[in-house]
């Protein structure tokens, strides 16, 4: 199946456009893009014709900088579940974790992921090989992650440094400009990068009950994108069925039109295990659950699908090593 891309964030693409005072409409019809689909939280576009867009867009405006414009004109619901789980999240950490899970709900033009070193959390942008590969989609991504961060952090944030793998344009003044920060161009790979303090600092935005509901959001939508993905698709059967206290492979593998040994099998093609999922299921949703203080303990261990509170502070203490009231403290304060 060919790649794709989310409807719904194609509008910044549009904004920016318009933002020379060009007409995106003729752009888009000779990129072949259903006028009617743009915006559409729950549409997918053919991620080729998004490719086209920006390099017509690219050729019409001549301007190297044009990716940046992606600060002025990001908004959560570009994303979805996305954008207004990152704003909800607890920390930039847990942020940039959600994206690079997530990123394919955005794209599947590109992949995501986090690394960390003694002093930074950075996340790493490639491309997929049918992708040109365009710079000014990667100065946009970084555009966007910057005002998505301030959007968190108050317009004071800064990256550590931002590395991008495309040559450095004649005039690097707008990309100083805006992210004010250390420029590596020509890089081994394309890289946002944050300082582990504020990657780590609590933020006064956070929402757990919003985290928890959109979450719960990307895992179903990612698991309808991913039709082949059997992993995705006995995490999202995990959920929907704990809170009965009955749930089980042979459930799980009925709900999906399959014998519980197929299964099986499948599992161990992807090198895991129906337990492995449901224990990473279990305390994914637990330490989510946690941080929403309006949740008793008891509730918690019903909608996990434990006997009693007993099982389920036996099991979180084997996850995390401590009980689930200490967690708690530690994560509410």
């Amino acid at each position: 199946m060919p790649a794709t891309y989310s409807a719904a964030a194609v509008p910044i693409t549009l904004k920016i456009i318009e933002s020379y005072g060009i007409d995106p409409m003729p752009l888009m019809e000779q990129a072949g893009i259903d006028a009617e689909l743009v915006g559409d939280p729950w549409a997918r576009l053919p991620y080729r014709q998004i490719d086209d867009l920006w390099y017509l867009a690219q050729e019409k405006t001549q301007d190297p900088a044009f990716g940046l414009r992606a600060a002025r004109f990001w908004h959560p619901s570009h994303l979805g579940a996305l954008g207004f789980a990152w704003l909800a999240s607890r920390s930039l950490r847990t942020a940039l974790e959600r994206m690079a899970r997530f990123s394919r709900l955005l794209t599947e033009g590109a992949r995501m992921v986090l690394e960390e070193d003694g002093e930074t959390l950075s996340l790493v942008l490639s491309y997929e090989d049918f992708s040109r590969k365009q710079a000014t989609r990667t100065d946009s991504f970084m555009a966007m992650l910057l005002a998505m961060c301030r959007a968190n952090c108050g317009d004071g944030f800064h990256p550590n440094r931002i590395c991008l793998t495309h040559p450095e344009p004649e005039d690097t003044g707008p990309f100083y400009a805006l992210f004010h920060c250390p420029i590596q161009f020509s890089a081994p790979d394309n890289r946002f990068c944050v300082d582990l303090a504020d990657a780590d600092r609590p933020l006064s935005t956070a929402n757990p009950l919003l985290e928890q509901i959109n979450d719960r959001l990307m895992i179903g939508a990612l698991a309808k994108l991913e039709q082949d993905d059997i992993v995705e698709k006995v995490k999202v059967e995990i959920i929907r069925q704990l809170p009965s206290g009955r749930i089980s492979d042979d459930k799980v593998a009925e709900a999906l039109n399959m014998h519980v040994r197929t299964l099986q099998r499948r599992l161990q093609e992807k090198e895991t295990t129906f337990k492995s999922l449901l224990v990473e299921v279990r305390r994914e949703l637990a330490e989510a659950y946690l941080r929403n203080n309006q949740l008793s303990l008891q509730e918690i261990s019903f909608l996990l699908g434990f006997s009693d509170m007993s099982a389920f502070t036996h099991a979180f203490k084997r996850w995390t090593g401590k009980p689930p009231s200490h967690f708690r403290r530690e994560a509410i304060g």
